[in-house]
């Protein structure tokens, strides 16, 4: 083959492969394949903690210290009716109230966590969901 055909062989591989690569490195995490951390990672958007609003900070802080807890129904299991986050067996997810100022009952927003160590959060009471990246 001559030396010019040959170069533009592999230029065209290496274009393939690096076009290849990049597609499978953006793809994110699969659903349940955990991050560097050890936390299952979901398909769901992602938002760092530091991005959540302060009230959901302070209730992820009341989640790592064990609480308490201001309202009877956190710590409740999360059925998962609507299916919006990864299929878990019954039991995998607890919900707790993320307060909203200005609401004069619970409000629409909570943080579930899995039993793995995964976190969601909603602001639309269970109309969608953002996993929270630590």
């Amino acid at each position: 083959m001559p030396r010019g055909r040959t170069l533009w062989f592999a230029i065209a591989f290496a274009t393939l492969l690096t076009f290849f690569a990049a597609g499978f490195c953006a793809r994110g995490l699969a659903d349940g394949e955990p991050d560097p951390a050890g936390t299952p990672r979901s398909a769901l958007a992602g938002v760092a903690v530091a991005d959540l609003p302060e009230p959901a900070r302070a209730t992820l802080d009341l989640i790592d210290a064990g609480g308490p807890f201001p309202y009877p129904q956190d710590g409740s299991i999360f059925g998962n009716r609507e299916g919006r986050l990864p299929e878990r067996p019954r039991g995998y997810y607890r919900e707790y109230t993320v307060p909203t100022p200005g609401e004069p009952d619970r409000g629409a927003r909570r943080l579930v966590v899995g039993q793995d160590g995964d976190i969601y959060y909603t602001d639309d009471h269970y109309r969608s969901f953002r996993q929270v990246l630590r």
